[in-house]
């Protein structure tokens, strides 16, 4: 298993898991109970991962009558602890040796005697995402449920890829009776209905508005699904707070002793803005050990597949008029086409396209660091949303950690797309950057085209978002806001994002308990506005969830930006709270503790004490938060990803000729619960005139149009004698003309690339912009010298 490191003999026999999801916000309180099946000893360590979004404040192991209980300290006081811990090397050898990657928490258990059990007390708090159907999404990995007993044989068409069951499995009934799984939903918006992936009891309301409702597994997800749990709420709702009370322990005016809130923001964003206004801060960071790779390719293909220059030329071609752009190239160093980002016109783009070839082959180290905090110590221009465009292919594994900070510490100002071309080495960083910051991931392989798929993540880039977010609060005389994780500066179409307010003051009007917010955000030049009311007093939660989060953002929030003096009250409140909260954060770390139960008793009534722990019957455990350097993801939605991707390289090495690519998608469908498109590259692209192309591409200018020139007539198999002579009439501008000859032209090659579609859509626009456009006469003329039949919707009107 991933999550719990030992043999396969220590087994997972029981789950109980209480999970309370409030829209976006999830409670989790599990206990996972192990035994050793074997006749002999059995060291074991547990292993659980932990995004940017999820907080683990609860662990504790109990064998017998000894329970190991996870602690925090504060920095200095818990490297002092470990010193004097004993077997820290077992966590630096996992860190090393490890075949996971990422951030996880890891506690060493010790030896497990024969057919003894361990059980293990897990609780974290975690947001959830948005999905794009609106849904509230959350994950429980496949490993930490009880693993039903089958017989597998392997697939004959597979060899040993796919192993499909093949014999008896524990019944329904057997599983219920290991498996304890229940899930409270709340919402103010109501509970609409959830959408499960694994059998369920019928969804039951506990409120008679609909307000909150409970549902429970009869049995685990199918082989090597992860639960995934989708809980739609009722009505519109751009916009959901829910409101957290205090402490009533916690004096007031502290973290603990006052309300907070989290508002989440989910902007109805239009699908066609008229306007569009700003358009965006592209960058695009080009590893220049792909350039050798591509000289390489270039002599024994025709069409290589993986052509770093020609997808910079058509994503420069791509970009709209107005936006600004740059251009990276890093290996053991990086440079810069220019110092700083430029507007995107006729002339930059020209110096950029001529440029491309100046980039040399690296096949030295790979300094993605540098460039990162170089890109982001670049103040983001005012309107236009910054967007990375990373094409990667070296591992850089000394620093993936410093890296993955940097991207969480601007996170909400920038998103990335990653374009990582080697399965191992680069694939699981270029993951996590495109998931901490909402954007996307595509792994190119021998048989997909990188331009292809760069360009349609550019479109996706180029559709509408919120830009010039704010919030406005209304709440009764005496009570104050102070936020703690402030708005972004752009939502991207179909994401949310989650803010933190503390609540302090009182109330002038004790039975006034009602507040509003306001979200007002522009997409192009519309303005939008929504406002919701909430209530000021909620039912209370003693686990206090919300705070946890909040106290999590403020604590990086106050490590990224340093402490001044008029924050030194904050920073020790902050301290204060992420300690008696178990919060992790810059200022703490994890300290383990093996005590007999009667001294955890004493514990529990006793605040943290490094005292405590010189007791003889304790003794401090390995247990820290870890970056592992291994090959597979842990993050939760990663992993039907990494088994289709896994799956998809094996059968690489297959004779394509003998896959049927119909059912290996069915196939990839039915087993992955995700769709694969096997037919990303296809032949007909190795059968295509690419220098034609690339020089019609080459020869479009920024605003979208063409001039009527003897190379474009020669790329497009013509001479310009019979071009200017089939012009409808002189009153047709020879540029409009160009124009739309190179459109059809372009138009009719996509049954062969599908690369062209923003280029085509900046031509149209250039041609209705024009004054007078004889658009049909021009239409049929095109179409009769270049012996097609292309239709007026080319135009897009």
């Amino acid at each position: 298993a991933w999550f719990f490191s030992s043999y396969s003999e220590v087994e997972l026999e029981t789950v109980t898991v209480n999970v309370t999801i409030q829209d976006f916000v999830a409670d989790v309180v599990s206990e996972l109970v192990f035994r050793n099946t074997q006749q002999v000893s059995q060291e074991s360590m547990f292993i659980f991962p932990v995004d940017s979004n999820t907080v683990v404040h609860t662990f504790y192991a109990t064998m017998g009558d000894t329970r190991i209980e996870a602690m925090l300290w504060e920095k200095e006081e818990a490297q002092q602890l470990c010193k004097t811990t004993s077997g820290m090397e077992n966590l630096r050898y996992l860190q090393d040796q490890w075949n996971l990657w990422g951030p996880v928490f890891a506690c060493f258990l010790g030896t497990v005697p024969p057919n003894r059990e361990v059980a293990i007390s897990l609780c974290y708090v975690q947001e959830l995402p948005l999905q794009p159907d609106g849904a509230a999404q959350f994950c429980w990995p496949h490993e930490l449920f009880p693993q039903r007993q089958y017989f597998s044989e392997v697939s004959s068409f597979t060899s040993s890829l796919l192993f499909l069951p093949a014999g008896l499995m524990s019944s329904e009934e057997e599983m219920s009776k290991k498996l304890h799984f229940s899930i409270c939903l709340k919402s103010a918006h109501g509970v609409s209905h959830v959408d499960i992936n694994s059998s369920h009891t019928p969804l039951q309301y506990t409120a008679p508005d609909q307000t909150s409702a409970e549902v429970s597994l009869k049995s685990s997800p199918w082989l090597w699904n992860n639960l995934n749990l989708l809980v739609y709420y009722g009505g519109p709702h751009t916009l959901t707070a829910v409101v957290e009370r205090r402490d009533p322990k916690a004096p007031p005016g502290s973290l603990l002793g006052d309300p907070v809130v989290m508002v989440t923001m989910m902007p109805n964003i239009p699908e066609v803005v008229l306007n569009p206004g700003q358009l965006g801060e592209f960058l695009f960071l080009m590893d220049r050990s792909l350039f050798h790779d591509a000289q390489v390719h270039q002599r024994r293909s025709a069409h290589p597949s993986i052509c770093p220059q020609n997808t910079l030329l058509f994503l420069l071609k791509s970009l709209p008029l107005g936006c600004y752009f740059n251009i990276y190239s890093f290996g053991a160093t990086f440079k810069a086409f220019y110092p700083q980002s430029v507007e995107y016109t006729q002339e930059s783009m020209e110096n950029a396209v001529g440029r491309i070839s100046s980039i040399c082959p690296d096949l030295g180290g790979c300094d993605l660091l540098s460039l990162l905090r170089s890109i982001y110590s670049t103040p983001l221009l005012h309107g236009h949303s910054r967007q990375l465009f990373i094409f990667i292919q070296r591992k850089i594994s000394s620093e993936e950690e410093a890296v993955m900070a940097e991207v969480y510490r601007y996170r909400d100002h920038h998103r990335c797309f990653c374009f990582p071309t080697n399965r191992y080495d680069s694939f699981n960083l270029s993951q996590a950057m495109a998931m901490e910051t909402k954007g996307e991931c595509v792994c190119i392989h021998s048989r997909m085209d990188m331009t292809s798929e760069a360009v349609k993540c550019l479109q996706r880039a180029l559709q509408p978002m919120a830009t010039g977010i704010s919030l406005h609060w209304d709440l009764p005389p005496g009570l104050e806001v102070s936020l703690i994780r402030k708005a972004p500066e752009v939502i991207f179409q179909g994401h949310q994002s989650s803010i933190y307010a503390h609540i302090h003051g009182q109330a002038e009007d004790a039975e006034v308990d009602v507040g509003a917010v306001t979200l007002q955000y522009h997409v192009g030049s519309q303005s939008f506005s929504h406002t919701l009311r909430f209530s000021l007093s909620p039912s209370s939660d003693d686990r206090l969830p919300v705070h946890r989060m909040a106290i999590m953002h403020l604590l990086w929030k106050l490590a990224w930006e340093g402490t001044s003096r008029a924050q030194k009250d904050v920073w020790h409140s902050a301290v204060k709270s992420s300690l008696s909260l178990g919060v992790p954060s810059p200022f703490t770390s994890c300290v383990a503790v093996r005590m007999k139960k009667r001294d955890a008793w004493q514990r529990d009534s006793l605040p943290p004490d490094s005292s405590l722990l010189l007791s003889p019957s304790c003794n401090l455990v390995p247990c820290q938060l870890l970056w592992l350097r291994g090959f597979k993801p842990v993050w939760f939605k990663s992993t039907k990803f990494w088994m289709v991707q896994k799956c998809q390289f094996c059968l690489e090495m297959f004779d394509r000729k003998a896959l049927d690519t119909e059912a290996l998608t069915q196939l990839s469908s039915s087993s992955f619960s995700i769709s694969w498109d096997w037919t990303i590259s296809p032949l007909s692209t190795r059968l295509c005139d690419f220098s034609g192309l690339m020089v019609v591409v080459a020869l479009q200018k920024a605003n979208g149009s063409w001039a009527l020139t003897a190379a474009l007539a020669s790329a497009l198999g013509l001479s310009k004698a019979d071009v200017e002579g089939q012009r409808p009439s002189e009153d047709v501008q020879p540029t409009a003309w160009a124009t739309v000859l190179a459109l059809v032209w372009l138009h009719q090659y996509k049954w062969k690339v599908s690369w062209s579609e923003l280029l085509e859509a900046k031509a149209c626009r250039w041609l209705q912009d024009q004054a007078e456009v004889w658009l049909d006469e021009c239409l049929e003329a095109a179409n009769s010298l270049l012996g097609c039949f292309v239709e007026s919707t080319v135009f897009r009107i």
